[in-house]
């Protein structure tokens, strides 16, 4: 408890979880149609990367989820005493094939609980660390790392965004329209409300329009990199996110040969320029 009573997090430290999943096909399959792909991964193949956030995600009941749609905090995530959530980045090392098709194990560890005061208030950070296995080999570990701030006050400005770099060597231009926003809420089991409630998403998380999942944009980018590198797999993966990007606004996805030489630096470009989401990725070759 920090000295204003509000809790700071910190006994979450060390908490574990372990869920498990089957890598349904039907899943892949459909996730595959959301992203207007030519084929699926069928029963065996391996699932491609960022693909595993469809699974091991908590369901709670309608009566246990809070005003924003996830479950309400404090069992696993600690409650901090902020309404506002955001997954901000992560990391992650691939290690081997995740069979689709195969039955999966997430163990999942809180590895650090803090906060601070900012320019907009009171934030709080969560980082996990996951590990995911089939068969006990070890194929994905994962840090992914949670932002939580406070209400949002009407008419507050915003940060001023950072542009995008400008020397892209890859360049893609992607459209998020409602419905596939609404496919991957279902497909990953996520029932945040700056998604599809429009008026929620104005009113209370003070947004201009429904957002597009930080995940799903690292999804994109993940495949970008894998369409750079001839699909040679990626081994490392890690993104930021900088600046919310909202349905129906056209942005790119972007990517240059990073300046060693050993991989790739990928970012999102918004519609006026702004840089959205960076990352960088590694391969095996």
């Amino acid at each position: 408890m920090s000295s204003d009573n509000t809790p700071d997090g910190r006994e979450a430290i060390g908490r574990t979880e372990c869920r498990r999943a089957v890598i349904s096909p039907a899943r892949a399959a459909a996730l595959a149609a959301a992203l207007d792909l030519d084929s699926a991964p069928g029963g065996g193949a391996s699932l491609p990367p960022a693909w595993h956030w469809m699974f091991f995600n908590p369901v709670a009941r309608r009566s246990e989820l809070g005003p924003d749609g996830h479950p309400r905090r404090g069992e696993f995530v600690p409650e901090l005493g902020l309404p506002r959530r955001m997954w901000a980045g992560g990391r992650l090392v691939y290690h081997a094939p995740l069979p689709v098709g195969a039955e999966a194990i997430r163990e999942s560890e809180i590895i650090d609980v803090s906060t601070k005061k900012g320019r907009s208030g009171r934030l709080g950070f969560v980082t996990i660390r996951h590990r995911i296995s089939h068969a006990s080999t070890l194929c994905i570990e994962e840090e992914q790392d949670l932002v939580f701030r406070e209400a949002a006050v009407p008419g507050a400005p915003g940060a001023s965004p950072v542009s995008a770099p400008d020397d892209a060597r890859w360049s893609e231009v992607f459209v998020p329209d409602p419905v596939l926003l609404f496919h991957y809420s279902a497909l990953t089991d996520n029932g945040h409300r700056i998604h599809y409630d429009l008026s929620y998403t104005r009113l209370v998380e003070g947004y201009r329009d429904l957002v597009v999942h930080g995940p799903l944009v690292a999804t994109l980018l993940h495949g970008l990199a894998a369409r750079c590198r001839g699909g040679v797999p990626i081994r490392r993966f890690a993104f930021r996110a900088m600046a919310p990007l909202f349905v129906d606004r056209p942005f790119r996805l972007e990517a240059v040969t990073s300046e060693d030489h050993s991989g790739l630096s990928l970012w999102a470009r918004g519609p006026e320029g702004e840089l959205a989401m960076q990352a960088t990725a590694s391969f095996d070759d």
